[in-house]
This record gives C-alpha cells, sequence and structure tokens, in this order.
C-alpha cells in the first residue's frame, strides 16, 4: 500500500491500519476517536496528525483497505453466463456486508476524498468493480452502447445496493412470519432487469431488420 505521506514511517502505517481492522470487526467507526485510536497504537495523537493531515484522511485509507477487499470479493466471480456472473456478484457483494459490515458501513457513512492520490485511488477502484458490471451487461446485450451501459450497470448496482442496505438494517419485511431472503430478492431484481433489457435488444434488433427489408 503507498505511504499516506512520502516521509510517512511504513511501520506506522501499518500499525494504524491493522488496529482499524481489529476495531472495526467488532465497533462501528462512530466509536473510534483520534485519541483512542492513537492509545491503541502506541503514540501520541498529534503523531497521527502529522502522519495522515487528519482523522478524516485516515478514515479515507481504511476505505481504501475496504474497496481492495471488496474488489477481491468478487474478483472470483468469473461464470460463463454474464446472468448468473451478475447474480454472483450480486451476491458477493451482500456477503461481504455481511462478514464485515463495520468496515462496509464505513464506506457510506463518510464522504469518500475529494480530491488528490486518495480521490484518485477511490475513483479508480470504483470504477473498476462497475466495469464488471458493465462488461457482463454489454455481454449480455451487446447492442447496449457504452453509455448507456455505464448508466445501467449503475442503476443496477444502485438498486442491488439498496437491497443490501435494506438487509443489512433488516428493513425488508416478513413472509410468513419468516425475514424475506436477500439473496432472492437479488436474484429477482436481476431476472427483471436483464428480461427487460432482453425484450429492449430484440426489439431493435427486429426495427434494424425492419429497416433493411425496406
Amino acid at each position: 500500500m503507498a505511504r499516506p505521506r512520502q516521509h510517512a514511517p511504513e511501520a506506522l502505517h501499518a500499525r494504524v491500519m491493522e488496529t482499524c481492522d481489529e476495531w472495526l470487526k467488532e465497533q462501528p467507526v462512530h466509536a473510534l476517536s483520534l485519541r483512542n485510536l492513537a492509545r491503541e497504537v502506541g503514540c501520541a495523537p498529534s503523531t497521527l496528525l502529522k502522519l495522515y493531515g487528519s482523522f478524516g484522511n485516515l478514515l479515507q485509507h481504511v476505505n481504501l483497505a475496504t474497496l481492495d477487499r471488496l474488489r477481491d470479493a468478487i474478483a472470483g466471480q468469473e461464470t460463463p453466463s454474464p446472468s448468473e456472473r451478475l447474480k454472483a456478484l450480486a451476491r458477493a457483494y451482500w456477503g461481504f456486508a455481511q462478514r464485515d459490515p463495520y468496515r462496509w458501513q464505513l464506506l457510506f457513512d463518510f464522504p469518500l476524498a475529494q480530491e488528490g492520490e486518495l480521490d484518485q485511488r477511490q475513483n479508480a477502484m470504483i470504477e473498476g468493480l462497475f466495469e464488471r458490471v458493465e462488461g457482463a451487461l454489454v455481454e449480455y446485450a451487446p447492442r447496449v452502447e457504452s453509455v448507456e451501459a455505464k448508466r445501467m450497470a449503475r442503476t443496477l448496482w444502485g438498486s442491488v445496493h439498496g437491497l443490501v442496505q435494506l438487509g443489512m438494517n433488516e428493513r425488508l419485511g416478513l413472509w410468513q412470519g419468516q425475514p424475506l431472503e436477500v439473496t432472492e430478492l437479488l436474484d429477482q431484481l436481476l431476472d427483471t432487469m436483464l428480461a427487460g433489457l432482453k425484450v429492449r435488444s430484440e426489439a431493435a434488433c427486429a426495427g434494424d431488420a425492419t429497416e433493411a427489408g425496406k
């Protein structure tokens, strides 16, 4: 991992990230402060401020590590079928949120970096995740234009994220006294959206054939 600052000691940065990881396994970031983090690491709060510039920047490095873990979690979801691949990506996202809820929560509870190297690195990683979804959509419906695929990928993943968020907060309601299964809802969402995309694609092909026959 790159240094927070060029002159920053690698060992201290690694210790800070390790301590944040241990904290987030058991507690949300809201309970973490610069002072108690410094105490856990074994240094003065001013040392951390000198290293990262602010507590917010420190948390952005934690977010980078989280995005890296998320990338690894979905990297193995490479099935031949693009529709099944999308379902596998959605399930992997849900699984990641369940396994590491406080890390996942941190990604969305605080604004991401807005400028500089942190911003560039975070955006590149987020874009890489979206590109996996875009690639599967284009493979499923090759006639989809690149701009439409980008928009559709974000619409689709926004819907996936919404279901995951509701599932994490246990706000999806009950069916016959039992909580609704998030994985089943994710599959239903993807089946519905892909069916609509298929109809649009077939209609476009039929329109082209009609024009060609004139």
